[in-house]
């Protein structure tokens, strides 16, 4: 293995308490191949479906918990650019199937507001039905776009659906969606039928672009650190606005840096705000542990090469797990990733001692607990390397804290500043020795 250093993640913020449930099904499509043998797919951009209940974002405000003959407008920002493209949706919480009647990509112009509008199918067909706890990819699209160029996804759901829409809880982006009973409106261009607006995803969890055989993706997995959640109050919730749109979140940042040195690897978030890695005890959007969601969210990834993890403060702050336990977990996912022929690398887990979540104030061994793992992810010898968020990130006065000068207000989740300094301190070198 081969040691090095990064600079630090953890998070999330809420109480509450729910289980939630994990099964992926591809549609035929999805086995469909790109027509070049130097060329595959590979995720562009992801958000690991959280939930499918909770009636508000991550800044409180109130979302459709029930959709009528309407339309949702997700608007999403790809990592890797190129001509075709497919997306991926998800029904992965809904114990029945969902039917969606028309799903268009174009590139976002302002608000809602989109031009180059595309029709997505699904094995030729304009409307698609998505299995029971199950996924789909559409097929290939034509459309031409560069990295960070913002592309909106439009849904239309016909009829009745109620209280089962799976959802990226805490998006850090606007979503739209017009009024019930307002039809089909995927192909508006204006945005003008889109009156309403959240901070989360509906149904959208994937996309993945054509690209040359030289390039990977690598998957950003963890909690709401790796989500890019920034603090509204000491208690987390409501989230500011203030990373609303800007793609400020480390994995966003870390993939400026990859651009910049011309490294033909794209970034892609599966984090969870809330989440835990070894089980799912806090509330109703925390999504799966990560033990159980591992092989859909970041294994499962398109040409995927490498999996850098950072979890487990949760599990610290609110879980009640031991070192041994989390130490069990990671040794889990090293497995798993290796098995699968991946690179795996392991995040040295942030301070947040003086935080009234997930600090010492609700758990008093969080703190202790935290810097015996870390000491237990610097040294192990399974992953192919760690990256020390940790030492990056904590208060030179007092490394049980976070630097004030990266924190938001609770004193867990760092700004953006705070997320700017993470992807500066991960290594491109040790990213580039995953490329095929």
């Amino acid at each position: 293995m081969r040691p090095f250093r990064v600079a630090s993640a953890a998070g999330i913020m809420l109480l509450v308490s729910v289980g939630l449930l994990s099964v992926t099904a591809s549609s035929p499509s999805a086995a469909a191949a790109v027509s070049s043998a130097s060329s595959h797919w590979v995720a562009s951009w992801a958000a690991s479906p959280s939930d499918d209940t909770w009636p508000a974002d991550s800044t409180l405000t109130p979302i459709p918990t029930t959709l009528t003959m309407q339309t949702i407008r997700d608007v999403i920002t790809p990592h890797l650019g190129g001509s075709q493209l497919r997306i991926h949706l998800s029904n992965r919480f809904d114990s029945s199937p969902t039917t969606l009647g028309h799903v268009t990509v174009g590139i976002q112009t302002s608000g809602a507001g989109a031009t180059d509008i595309q029709n997505v199918t699904f094995g030729g067909s304009a409307s698609v039905t998505i299995p029971a706890n199950a996924d789909v990819i559409s097929d290939p699209v034509d459309l031409t776009f560069a990295a960070f160029t913002p592309l909106v996804v439009s849904i239309y759901v016909p009829g009745l659906l109620q209280g089962s829409i799976t959802k990226h809880w805490a998006s850090n982006a606007t979503t739209y969606y017009s009024g019930a009973l307002s039809g089909d409106q995927t192909r508006q261009a204006s945005g003008s039928s889109f009156t309403g607006s959240m901070e989360s995803w509906f149904y959208v969890d994937g996309l993945d672009v054509e690209a040359p055989a030289s390039t990977c993706s690598v998957v950003a997995f963890g909690d709401s650190i790796t989500d890019g959640f920034v603090a509204g109050s000491t208690v987390s919730i409501p989230e500011s606005t203030i990373p609303d749109n800007v793609n400020g979140r480390y994995p966003d940042d870390l993939q400026r840096r990859l651009d910049s040195a011309d490294v033909p690897i794209s970034v892609v978030n599966a984090g969870i705000s809330a989440n835990e890695l070894l089980s799912s005890t806090l509330s109703a959007f925390t999504g799966p542990s990560g033990l159980s969601r591992f092989g859909t969210d970041a294994l499962g990834q398109s040409g995927v090469c490498g999996v850098l993890v950072l979890e487990g403060i949760n599990d610290l702050g609110y879980g009640g797990a031991t070192p041994a336990g989390l130490e069990a977990g990671y040794t889990q996912l090293i497995s798993q990733a290796h098995a699968a022929g991946l690179k795996i690398w392991l995040g040295t887990i942030l301070p947040a001692s003086n935080a009234i979540t997930d600090g010492v104030f609700l758990a008093p061994s969080s703190d202790t607990y935290r810097q015996q793992v870390n000491t237990w992810i610097r040294t192990q010898t399974l992953a192919d390397g760690y990256v020390d968020f940790a030492a990056a990130m904590q208060d030179p006065s007092n490394p049980s804290d976070l630097n004030p000068a990266y924190a938001s207000v609770d004193n867990l989740h760092p700004n953006l500043a705070g997320y700017q300094v993470m992807a500066n301190t991960v290594p491109l070198s040790v990213l580039e020795t995953a490329l095929p």
